[in-house]
């Protein structure tokens, strides 16, 4: 598996002994550091979950990849928008530029 920001892991065993049993956790990422580490391993940084999904603390984890276990993927960011788009379907005109007033005579 390839973690990416975002998702939701399940951290056992299989990603390091430390998560083994009930020491297992449920975790969300919000980086993948890119530092040089032992072949097969990475460091996340993210929060491990409770049983309803909040956050309870920050942490960096050092796990295998190939031992955790996507149980939601990151959102996926809307695509398609390139300009704003009015009600009509049509795409807003940037407003124009005031006028000089007009000096009096």
């Amino acid at each position: 598996m390839d973690p990416r920001p975002g998702d939701v892991l399940h951290v056992g065993s299989g990603a390091s002994v430390q998560f083994a049993g009930k020491r297992s956790v449920t975790f969300r990422v919000i980086k993948v550091r890119d530092w040089t580490t032992y072949d097969g391993w990475v460091w996340l940084l993210g929060y491990t979950l409770d049983r309803t999904g909040n956050a309870m603390d920050r942490r960096e984890i050092f796990v295998r990849p190939a031992g955790l276990r996507l149980i939601a993927p990151a959102p996926t960011p809307a695509t398609g928008r390139t300009g704003q788009v009015g009600r009509s379907g049509t795409t807003r005109k940037a407003p124009a530029a005031a006028s000089p007033s007009r000096r009096s005579r």
